[in-house]
């Protein structure tokens, strides 16, 4: 499902969001869409599985939902990532982006 130029599917295990991450930013903030992806500025490195943790943390913040509710389930050493978040439905994760 393409919502604003990025695409986000539900799945019965959650809804599956593609992000391209930028690491090691000035601040943590989504910075637009890239190739069908959000755009995620984290300013944590991408050391020790650390800008993975940031962006759960992130989202968690973002979306006022637990961290167990998030989950990265794809390319978890690489920029472009694949977030489960479970609970929300596509229409809430919209409108709860800044």
């Amino acid at each position: 499902m393409s919502e604003g130029g990025w695409q986000a599917r539900e799945k019965p295990t959650g809804l599956e969001v593609p992000l391209h991450v930028q690491v090691r930013a000035r601040r943590d903030e989504i910075a637009g869409v890239h190739n069908g992806a959000l755009k995620l500025r984290i300013s944590a490195p991408p050391v020790d599985d650390a800008a993975n943790r940031a962006i759960v943390s992130f989202f968690a913040s973002l979306l006022a939902i637990p961290k167990s509710k998030l989950q990265i389930v794809a390319g978890q050493k690489s920029r472009d990532k694949v977030l489960r978040v479970e609970g929300i439905s596509l229409d809430e994760f919209r409108s709860r982006l800044p």
